[in-house]
C-alpha cells in the first residue's frame, strides 16, 4: 500500500500522543489524546531484532540479535511516557504508521542513527531525510558507536531473511 508515490517527503498526517510502549529500537506504541493506540514504526531506521518469545517456532521463540535490548533501552530513555509528534510518512504491510518521531524539535529517528542504536534503512530512505540519515550513519560507523562497535554486526534485514529461511541457531 504505497500511499505516497509522488510526495515521498510529505507527511500524510501529523499526530501527537504519548509513547506508551517501546517494542524495540524501531517500533513503539503511541496513545492519542482520544485514547486510540497506534502502532508506529520509525521511518528510515532499522534496529537490531529483539528475540521473539514463542514466535512461530517449536523452540519456544526466535533468537534475537546482539544489541537489541540496548537499542530498545536507548529509545525508551528518549521518549517513553513523553508526548511526541509523529509525521506519518507511510503505512506498512503490518498496518503500522511509518513515521518520523519529533520530541521538542528533535528528530528521534535521526538521533537513533547518530548514536549507533540503529542503522539507516537505505532501501526505504527518500529525500529529504535520505542524505541526512546516511551521513549520520557514516559518522556513527566511523566513531564505532553502538552497533558499529560489534565485531559481528549483521544487518537486521539480513538477520530476518536468515531466520525466515530457517537458518540460524
Amino acid at each position: 500500500m504505497m500511499v505516497l508515490a509522488h510526495h515521498a517527503h510529505a507527511a500524510i498526517r501529523t499526530v501527537t500522543g504519548t509513547v506508551t510502549k517501546i517494542s524495540d529500537g524501531d517500533t513503539i506504541q503511541l496513545t492519542t489524546p482520544e485514547q486510540t493506540k497506534l502502532k508506529v514504526r520509525l521511518y528510515g531506521i532499522d534496529a537490531p531484532e529483539m528475540p521473539r518469545i514463542g514466535a512461530h517456532s517449536n523452540q519456544g521463540g526466535k533468537a534475537g540479535q546482539h544489541y537489541a535490548s540496548e537499542s530498545r533501552k536507548a529509545l525508551e530513555s528518549k521518549i517513553e511516557g513523553r508526548q511526541v509528534k509523529l509525521d506519518i510518512i507511510d503505512i506498512d504491510k503490518y498496518r503500522r504508521l511509518v513515521s518520523i518521531i519529533w520530541l521538542d524539535g528533535r528528530n528521534i529517528n535521526l538521533e537513533m542513527i547518530q548514536e549507533g542504536h540503529a542503522e539507516a534503512f537505505i532501501e526505504y530512505l527518500k529525500p529529504p531525510y535520505r542524505e541526512q540519515f546516511l551521513e549520520a550513519e557514516r559518522e556513527a560507523k566511523a566513531a564505532r558507536l553502538g552497533i558499529w562497535a560489534l565485531p559481528d554486526y549483521e544487518r537486521p534485514r539480513d538477520f530476518r531473511k536468515r531466520m525466515k529461511s530457517g537458518g540460524g541457531e
